[in-house]
């Protein structure tokens, strides 16, 4: 009993010290931010390319070594990773309250960086994982869903709708960190894929099957006899740019396999984690009512200050939009 007391204690010295007031909240950023945390400087190392070369999925190095794709990876990469970090500090309590400045000027950074790394994503979407129509229409989504959701936070931050901010912030961060629930999703994709009676198929360029065989192998002879019996007709004189079709597995002893298992679940992993991550940010907010209304309280102090009109509904609130009552402020 001692020592429960002594841990409950404790827990409410540590969340209180940074300013979260429920350890629920506390409990909820430790997950989210530490894996966020985790996952950032896990991907810092991708920033050396010959690293990002050994551990990226087979077949990917062939269009990211070079010309637009490498610019585009190193732009991506530059800026979300030092975004994945700066974001943390910007649901710590302690510091929106105490260091006001460096919480809008980290905001203002964030958004820069974001924008430059949706830049980047939008470079590299044709050849990411084999760059299909499913593929290219998820990642134009998560980046409008991000930038619309973020410039909608800065919105209602220059009307001093709070509510509404941290609204739009939560949902901000959790579109972007559909990322890290991607990875997961795409193991379990490819490892399903690879099982079924019938094996899916990618259509890979003889070159990019060539390279992809060859490029690095620890025993090039090894590696030309299994290109030669896997893929024969890759092996003939000016077969660059034949296309053959590449079974998906990751059960087949062949780096194409893989590589094709990897890009025909690419599409449905991001699709999931995206929805996933839409569908929990949403749930979150219907939970915290109490903590929205409290926000909006603030607001319209803050806003009656200022001189808006409507105090407490001043930002882009649902009543402005919709057929929702007229928010009444306190009497």
């Amino acid at each position: 009993m001692a020592f429960a007391e002594s841990f409950l204690q404790g827990f409410s010295t540590v969340h209180n010290s940074i300013g979260y007031k429920k350890g629920y909240n506390f409990i909820l950023w430790f997950i989210f931010a530490g894996a966020l945390l985790g996952f950032t400087l896990a991907r810092f190392s991708f920033l050396n390319f010959d690293v990002f070369e050994n551990d990226s999925v087979p077949g990917q190095w062939y269009f990211t070594r070079m010309g637009r794709d490498k610019v585009g990876l190193l732009l991506h990469l530059a800026a979300v990773l030092p975004c994945g970090i700066l974001v943390i500090f910007q649901f710590i309590p302690i510091i929106r309250h105490k260091w006001i400045l460096f919480h809008r000027i980290n905001g203002y950074i964030i958004f820069i960086l974001l924008l430059i790394s949706h830049a980047g994503a939008l470079m590299i979407m044709e050849h990411s994982f084999g760059g299909g129509v499913d593929i290219q229409s998820a990642v134009i989504t998560v980046v409008i869903a991000c930038t619309v959701s973020f410039c909608l936070a800065l919105y209602n931050i220059r009307y001093k709708q709070l509510e509404q901010h941290r609204a739009w912030m939560l949902r901000t961060m959790f579109y972007m960190g559909c990322i890290i629930t991607i990875r997961i999703c795409l193991i379990i994709s490819a490892s399903i894929l690879g099982a079924l009676p019938n094996l899916r198929h990618d259509v890979w360029s003889c070159d990019q099957v060539r390279f992809t065989f060859l490029n690095g192998a620890s025993n090039a002879l090894t590696a030309s006899e299994k290109l030669a019996k896997l893929f024969p007709q890759c092996t003939a004189p000016n077969s660059t740019s034949i296309m053959v079709p590449v079974p998906a597995s990751l059960n087949l002893s062949n780096p194409a396999s893989a590589g094709a298992a990897f890009n025909l679940s690419f599409g449905t992993a991001i699709w999931i984690s995206f929805m996933l991550h839409a569908l929990g940010v949403e749930i979150y907010l219907r939970l915290t009512p109490k903590e929205a209304e409290r926000l909006r309280q603030i607001s319209y102090e803050r806003q009656l200050a200022a001189g808006f009109k409507n105090p407490g509904s001043a930002g882009l609130v649902v009543e402005k939009l919709g057929d929702a009552d007229p928010w009444k402020g306190p009497v």
